[in-house]
């Protein structure tokens, strides 16, 4: 890069490979922008025009009715807080336990570990439907059944994020944790008071991923979740989709609805994602 591109204050030349990437990304948010501007046109139109052909991305008038008629049939308030709380206990407890357990293995010796750690990993290359029917026989045995702990506990222990951590704690100076075992510091005074706020930018990573990936959780909270009242928002809003049958406005409506604390918690964090992605080395992949 030349001086005068690279020097304070000065805007980068557009040259094409520069172009380049602004039309790939331009492109890219076209693709990824379109299906949810495709739910939120059709979720407008009036009912009987919502499967209409030609396709329309403007209808005769626009109405409310679909998400009204949404709200008034399930109980939306209370899934948003089963969800809100199931998310967010989720969240607590994975970064707490991932983050003890991936720090154990990245930093202590002990018979068994590298087997211990092996065994963890393989738990990614395990597709989580293989595991529904055991961890459902065992949240019948513990009585969790239509509790939020039944729908919390088996999603707490994600060896992805394990692995994530090791990582990043593996590049974490030793010298640090050493400089305060000289200073009569034990393990665990290292690790809340050096390790843990060293690692802010991938805890806030690790968090906001799992926060999603929970919310949008349906399969597990369908089947350990019977009682209407104890529902997550996507449940909820499937079984309200039923009730009516396949109408369009009213499912685009509910995709809506669902989405859009998403893209609120994105909106605000998106500088947190960001910075857990090029911490933890996920940004090639």
């Amino acid at each position: 890069m030349s001086a005068l591109a690279a020097a304070p204050g000065r805007r980068p030349r557009w040259t094409r490979g520069r172009v380049a990437l602004v039309a790939v990304a331009l492109l890219l948010v076209v693709v990824w922008v379109l299906p949810l501007a495709w739910a939120l046109s059709v979720s407008l139109k009036p009912d009987a025009e919502a499967a209409k052909t030609p396709l329309e991305w403007i209808g005769s008038t626009i109405t409310f009715d679909a998400y009204r008629a949404v709200w008034e049939t399930g109980d939306i308030g209370r899934w948003l807080f089963n969800t809100a709380y199931i998310a967010s206990m989720t969240t607590v407890l994975t970064v707490a336990l991932c983050s003890m357990a991936a720090y154990g293995f990245a930093r202590t010796e002990f018979r068994g570990r590298k087997a211990l750690y092996a065994l963890v990993l393989a738990g990614i290359m395990v597709p989580p439907q293989v595991l529904i029917a055991p961890l459902f026989a065992e949240m019948v045995q513990l009585g969790l059944v239509d509790t939020y702990w039944g729908v919390i506990l088996p999603q707490v222990a994600v060896p992805a994020m394990v692995f994530i951590l090791v990582k990043f704690f593996e590049g974490v100076p030793r010298e640090l944790e050493e400089a305060a075992f000289v200073d009569g510091a034990g393990r665990w005074r290292v690790f809340f008071t050096i390790v843990l706020p060293l690692s802010r930018p991938v805890l806030a990573a690790v968090a906001i991923f799992t926060f999603i990936s929970t919310w949008n959780n349906f399969l597990w909270p369908f089947l350990v979740t019977t009682d209407p009242n104890g529902m997550t928002l996507p449940v909820g809003l499937v079984n309200v989709q039923s009730s009516y049958g396949v109408r369009y406005a009213q499912m685009m409506a509910s995709v809506v609805i669902a989405g859009l604390p998403l893209l609120v918690v994105f909106a605000l964090f998106q500088r947190q994602i960001v910075r857990g992605i090029s911490h933890t080395g996920l940004a090639g992949q």
